[in-house]
């Protein structure tokens, strides 16, 4: 882990960013703290559903606005946490709460794979889900929760380690 923090420290985005100024890091800490709350609340909505919220409201309804808001956040937390890692990538090297985030977030997309290739996720727009479905999704979303509360908890307890 330490030689790609290094790769990254030393590339020509880890030199960019640090002569960028004083606002740049502040600048790209605030993009990378909307991108996550992007994602997190438009996870939250989503996986409260699947795991059983507001029934009346459909998963083709909630997914419609929640899906495309999670993907821009996860862009955007991503490419600017790459950024802020570019900056001082080897001080996190010793870190251990950055070996809990990205797992976390590892599982997560994985968990987001899983998501998408269930055939109740791709009929919820089509029909209504039997009991076994709905419990399938359930896991899904209970286990989507864990992944992201760790990666954002872990994140940021990386600033105060």
């Amino acid at each position: 882990m330490y030689e790609l923090l290094a790769w990254l420290q030393s590339s020509a985005l880890g030199h960019a960013v640090r002569s960028s100024g004083v606002w740049a890091y502040g600048v790209i800490n605030l993009t990378h703290i909307l991108g996550v709350s992007s994602l997190f609340g438009a996870v939250l909505a989503l996986d409260l559903r699947l795991l059983g919220f507001w029934r009346s409201v459909s998963l083709a309804a909630i997914s419609r606005p929640t899906v495309p808001i999670a993907a821009t956040g996860f862009a955007v937390a991503a490419a600017s946490g790459i950024c802020m890692l570019a900056t001082n990538g080897t001080d996190y090297a010793g870190n251990p709460f950055i070996y809990i985030k990205f797992p976390a977030i590892g599982l997560g997309l994985i968990n987001v794979a899983v998501l998408n290739s269930s055939s109740a996720w791709r009929a919820r727009k089509e029909r209504e889900l039997s009991p076994k479905e709905l419990s399938h999704l359930k896991l899904v979303g209970g286990f989507s929760l864990i992944c992201w509360l760790t990666a954002i908890s872990a994140g940021r307890m990386i600033g105060y380690w």
